[in-house]
């Protein structure tokens, strides 16, 4: 300890075997960014439909009137931006990088928007990643948003961690998919969030069932749905089942998410916005 200590941990930097509180390991926008809430939506595997229920939510934020934005966090496997039919590149100003902003102003920042060629892959180990998901919060000047939500890549991983650490996350969604074997997977991404004290505010289970449009019988082509033994489990008070809709994948691939009302998710908007 030095003799000019002030016992005051949070604002000392000095790594001195007296430290008596830990390092906050949360990271500061800069000053063109007032973001008021954050929201990671994890899963547990790939493919299940994360990126999705990330387009969705931010959609159906932006429809009540609010402020959104997306992070996309998914640096190897970014699919916000095909999602949203965006295709320019964003920009940097003084102060640090423009995000790009889709048809119904929802701000957006992805890897995509800054490669030169949107199909060239990005090779980059863990920890170049996880640095380059937190220059997004950093160094992007997001404006003014009431509701940020972060499509974060599958797994328990570098990058889930340094979101939980380094932005203020005040929930996660997860995702699942009918599956018996998701419940194991969806188990470790619940049991992350309880580590990192970081609130589960509800489960979604994406292509749930078919419905045939012309007897309107609901086919269970993946599974029967687990969902609720899940949320169950791990004391998950709001649950969503996503229908397989063809048409939300023809919206999807053609750049128009933001047609798609998903009133699925009518509960879960509800808990973000009393979060």
């Amino acid at each position: 300890m030095s003799e000019n200590c002030s016992h005051n941990c949070s604002q000392c930097g000095s790594d001195c075997k007296d430290r008596t509180e830990p390092q906050s390991l949360l990271e500061h926008t800069n000053e063109a960014s007032n973001v008021r809430k954050v929201f990671g939506v994890v899963s547990g595997k790939g493919g299940v439909g994360k990126s999705l229920m990330t387009s969705l939510l931010a959609s159906s934020m932006r429809r009540k009137g609010y402020s959104t934005a997306i992070l996309d966090a998914d640096i190897t496997g970014p699919s916000i931006p095909e999602m949203f039919g965006i295709h320019q590149k964003a920009i940097g100003n003084g102060t640090g990088i423009e995000p790009v902003k889709t048809r119904t102003d929802i701000n957006i920042m992805s890897i995509n928007l800054l490669l030169d060629n949107d199909k060239d892959p990005v090779i980059w180990r863990g920890p170049i990643i996880a640095g380059a998901v937190k220059q997004f919060w950093t160094d992007v000047c997001w404006g003014d948003v009431d509701y940020m939500f972060v499509d974060m890549p599958p797994g328990t991983g570098d990058v889930p961690l340094t979101v939980f650490q380094s932005l203020p996350v005040n929930g996660i969604i997860v995702v699942t998919s009918p599956q018996e074997l998701v419940s194991m997977i969806v188990g470790k991404a619940v049991k992350m969030a309880e580590m990192l004290d970081i609130p589960v505010l509800g489960i979604v289970e994406n292509m749930s069932y078919f419905e045939c449009p012309t007897c309107h019988d609901k086919h269970f082509i993946y599974g029967n749905s687990h969902i609720e033994e899940m949320a169950a489990q791990y004391n998950i008070p709001n649950t969503a089942r996503i229908p397989i809709l063809p048409e939300m994948a023809a919206a999807c691939d053609r750049g128009d998410v933001e047609s798609i009302d998903a009133i699925w998710l009518n509960d879960l908007i509800t808990a973000i916005q009393t979060s």
